[in-house]
């Protein structure tokens, strides 16, 4: 696993945030964290009575992103959009982000970033800004794992301040730093513009992932969808 950092750019991919490109999606309205009904087209199969190309600026990608995970010269960049207490990402995590990682990620194919939509409750606000604080330090990605590994619901307290403290004792994080990184709130207006972008983009639920290909066009997955999914999409990148 390879962990560089992102600041404010994606890197290679993307190399100003005024780029314009052209986003294919046909994407059933669904209820949040829930994606039973989502599905995906190809460009070549866009539906023009249901889902119309739109214009789309990258830089809803690219600003306030978390720390790369992956080669910054990785050709394809995966974007999730996510809740720390959503199921779904919890789900994703588990079930499909392995895979990912051992054949694309790793390989130096695919890199990947993160960006909050705190849709849930107050908890996913707190877990956000904690792992906004964890990035600070260089521990994004631990503290990310960390969250999804200590999960067991919505809205349950999992979350709670001294919970989210015990975590950031577990990756190596110093308590008396971090108890003031949360109480100072430094990263709300981040997470904020984060579920500006989110908005912006047409999210309705978590997690959705965009997958931005060597040409800069841009694919949508809502939901945690198969793993032959995120596949069939990065092959089809790679075969460009």
């Amino acid at each position: 696993m390879n962990v560089r950092p992102l600041l404010i750019g994606i890197g290679a991919t993307i190399t100003a945030i005024s780029v314009i490109v052209v986003f294919f999606i046909l994407d059933f309205d669904t209820p949040k964290n829930d994606n039973s009904s989502t599905k995906i087209v190809q460009p070549e199969n866009l539906d023009q009575t249901t889902g119309a190309a739109s214009k789309i600026d990258l830089s809803l990608f690219s600003a306030k992103a978390t720390t790369l995970l992956g080669s910054p010269s990785a050709t394809i960049t995966l974007v999730e959009f996510g809740d720390y207490q959503c199921f779904y990402c919890n789900k994703f995590f588990h079930n499909i982000e392995s895979g990912v990682e051992k054949n694309y990620i790793d390989t130096g194919k695919v890199k990947m970033i993160f960006k909050d939509f705190t849709i849930i409750g107050e908890d996913s606000i707190k877990a956000a800004h904690a792992s906004h604080c964890a990035n600070e330090k260089g521990k994004f990605w631990e503290y990310h794992n960390s969250l999804y590994n200590h999960w067991t619901g919505e809205n349950n307290g999992w979350a709670s301040l001294d919970n989210l403290v015990e975590i950031a004792k577990q990756v190596g994080l110093d308590e008396t730093w971090f108890r003031e990184c949360m109480t100072a709130g430094r990263y709300n207006s981040v997470i904020e513009e984060n579920n500006s972008d989110a908005r912006t983009l047409g999210i309705t639920g978590t997690p959705a992932f965009f997958v931005i290909g060597p040409n800069n066009m841009v694919t949508k997955i809502s939901g945690a969808q198969p793993y032959q999914v995120f596949e069939k999409i990065f092959e089809s990148e790679l075969e460009k």
